[in-house]
């Protein structure tokens, strides 16, 4: 007997969204895209939670940090926002102390 091989596919992001009413969006300017893309890649590590019940987006564009929250509940949105504020504080310590990431 042979197994059919599992298939992967990525949630529809609608879908994430749907039932998540309380939204935080923030855009944090770096100088370069290089530092934007560290911190995204440095953040995006670490996944909720609930993912049931908070969704977080990050995405770069040109040397902008994007980062987007959904939630079901306020105070889950707070507590992910938070959360999120304080790692990125220090990501950009970081940066700002050792210097700027070298484009590759």
């Amino acid at each position: 007997r042979h197994d059919a091989p599992a298939v992967h596919s990525r949630p529809d992001p609608t879908r994430l969204m749907e039932g998540k009413p309380y939204t935080f969006t923030t855009t944090v300017p770096y100088e370069t895209e290089a530092d934007a893309e560290a911190v995204r890649a440095t953040l995006a590590v670490d996944n909720e939670l609930q993912p049931d019940k908070v969704v977080k987006r990050l995405k770069v564009e040109g040397t902008d940090l994007v980062a987007e929250f959904f939630a079901t509940e306020p105070r889950l949105l707070r507590a992910a926002v938070a959360a999120f504020l304080d790692l990125l504080n220090l990501s950009t310590r970081t940066i700002e102390t050792f210097g700027h990431v070298p484009v590759a």
